[in-house]
């Protein structure tokens, strides 16, 4: 497995990973899938310090995750939010475990001290993942959205970068 820098050419591959997720319901509040303009934007506007990796199995991206801003406010400079989207295919067999780790290391090097993340608690697996990781449950947003016309609670996660 090689986790690098996503570049422009990734994004169709980024884009259906993370359409998967949308129609998957595990990982989004999302509820549209998105097209080749909307991930064009996306990573257009990215700031350098919020990186995008992917992770590649040969040839094939089979997961993909992000530094994304929390707050502009700076008083949250050292703040986080973090996605990790994985192929259908390769969930469970620890793409997200080095996706995730890689992010920590740029996120030292860039001066984040603390990485927060949101999460449906019927997503097991990730959860098993960032737990297995060092993230914490801070608490669970009820009602926090909707999903297919219902109500869905959300999961808050963090973990403390800096020793």
């Amino acid at each position: 497995m090689i986790i690098r820098l996503a570049q422009e050419q990734d994004l169709p591959a980024i884009l259906r990973i993370y359409n998967q997720g949308i129609e998957d319901r595990i990982a989004t509040l999302e509820t549209e899938v998105k097209d080749d303009s909307y991930m064009q934007n996306w990573f257009a506007q990215r700031e350098p310090r919020y990186a995008v990796l992917v992770a590649c199995a040969g040839e094939q991206i089979v997961g993909w995750a992000s530094i994304n801003p929390y707050n502009k406010r700076f008083a949250y400079y050292g703040v986080g939010e973090l996605s990790v989207y994985i192929d259908r295919t390769h969930r469970g067999r620890g793409v997200g475990k080095q996706l995730l780790g890689n992010l920590e290391r740029i996120g030292r090097e860039q001066e984040f001290h603390k990485f927060i993340l949101f999460t449906f608690p019927f997503n097991s697996l990730g959860q098993g993942l960032y737990r297995n990781s060092g993230y914490r449950e801070v608490g669970v947003f009820h009602n926090q959205g909707r999903l297919d016309g219902e109500f869905v609670d959300v999961m808050a996660m963090e973990k403390l970068l800096l020793d």
